[in-house]
């Protein structure tokens, strides 16, 4: 069984950012070191209360050592972590995770086998209300009304996921921390879980930070995308910020497909490969350009030569090289081009994004 360090009672709230809703989750400073390697490096996070944060990142980069530090599994080397108005975890404070009112759910389900699902989903309630009108409220609210005497096994993958959301839902915790839930599920079973969770995490009103390395899964479920990478927050937005607008090239290039393309900037337009480009900050001298695949118009004849076509059924992404420079330009369905014909590139998106090299 894990050593979790003494635990004092909770400390009143170090002052944080404000929001009109109040903070749910306040992070602050966070740092954190496994084998003498930092694995966190300063991170700071507000998640309001009613709001669903997609911690996105790829694998390695620190997740899942955020997710343990807020849940009281693991002790950070420095700053703070504030639930719902109090210090859970700081210098000289530590509040034990069962203490936080802090509910998770894991890529395993992690049920009970020998507990019916009632009994599951009431596990950690007060002794009176392990079965009755709040468990069966919390079933009916992940859609498994009717399923309380039935054993996990009966159940499908996704039905179990349900459960373990449900036995989250149960306990009425402040934050609910999910970690990747659905990565052992199939791809079409995990799409479809993707709204689903989304929609009950909305009907139940409930703050949770929900952490994966899948980007579609993050815009679609997160109010609020944090993007991780090595140890620290390098985004915090809306998904159209991140996709729009990002902050870095690092972000440009996790965030969806991106062409980053040499150009000439002359205050709010940039001279690129594929003509000029408005800026959405102005910029001078020789930039890098964020041009989405998607807000390039290609048409027959021109300079630019097709490489390749790399067709996915709704759509297609065609590879190509303009004045030498790779782009790629995306078409819904089967594009009219085949390898070798000539096209004309024409940028049609809003402002873009310039970085200085």
């Amino acid at each position: 069984m894990e050593n979790f360090p003494p635990h004092v009672e909770m400390c009143p709230a170090v002052p944080m950012r404000s929001d009109p809703r109040g903070s749910a989750l306040a992070v602050h400073g966070l740092g954190r070191e496994l084998g003498g390697r930092p694995v966190l490096r300063g991170i700071d996070l507000d998640v309001p209360a009613g709001t669903v944060l997609a911690l996105l990142g790829p694998s390695g980069c620190g997740k899942t050592t955020l997710l343990r530090c807020i849940a009281g599994l693991d002790r950070p080397d420095a700053g703070i972590v504030v639930v719902d108005d109090f210090t859970v975890s700081g210098p000289e404070c530590f509040v034990a995770p069962e203490k936080r009112r802090i509910g998770m759910v894991f890529q395993e389900p992690a049920l009970f086998p020998n507990r019916t699902v009632g009994g599951n989903v009431g596990y950690g309630l007060p002794r009176n209300e392990r079965s009755g009108p709040r468990v069966e409220r919390a079933l009916a609210l992940v859609g498994l009304t009717g399923t309380a005497d039935r054993m996990p096994a009966t159940l499908s993958g996704g039905q179990q996921q349900r459960v373990a959301l449900a036995r989250a839902l149960a306990a009425e915790p402040s934050l609910i921390l999910l970690d990747e839930p659905f990565s052992a599920l199939d791809a079409p079973l995990r799409a479809e879980l993707r709204g689903e969770v989304r929609r009950l995490l909305a009907a139940a009103g409930a703050t949770a930070v929900f952490v994966t390395h899948d980007q579609e899964e993050a815009f679609l479920i997160g109010d609020q995308v944090a993007l991780m990478l090595d140890g620290r927050i390098a985004q915090v937005g809306t998904p159209d910020d991140l996709y729009e607008r990002p902050e870095s090239r690092q972000v440009a290039t996790f965030v969806g497909d991106a062409n980053l393309l040499p150009a000439e900037a002359e205050g709010d337009v940039a001279l690129t490969p594929v003509g000029r480009v408005p800026l959405a900050r102005p910029a001078h001298g020789r930039v890098e350009v964020v041009i989405r695949p998607e807000c390039i118009h290609a048409c027959k004849g021109g300079d630019s030569i097709v490489e390749r076509i790399e067709y996915y059924g709704h759509d297609a992404v065609i590879v190509t090289s303009s004045r030498g420079c790779p782009v790629r330009c995306r078409v819904m369905g089967r594009p009219p081009f085949d390898t070798g014909d000539r096209i004309g590139l024409e940028y049609v998106g809003e402002p873009s994004v310039a970085f200085t090299p």
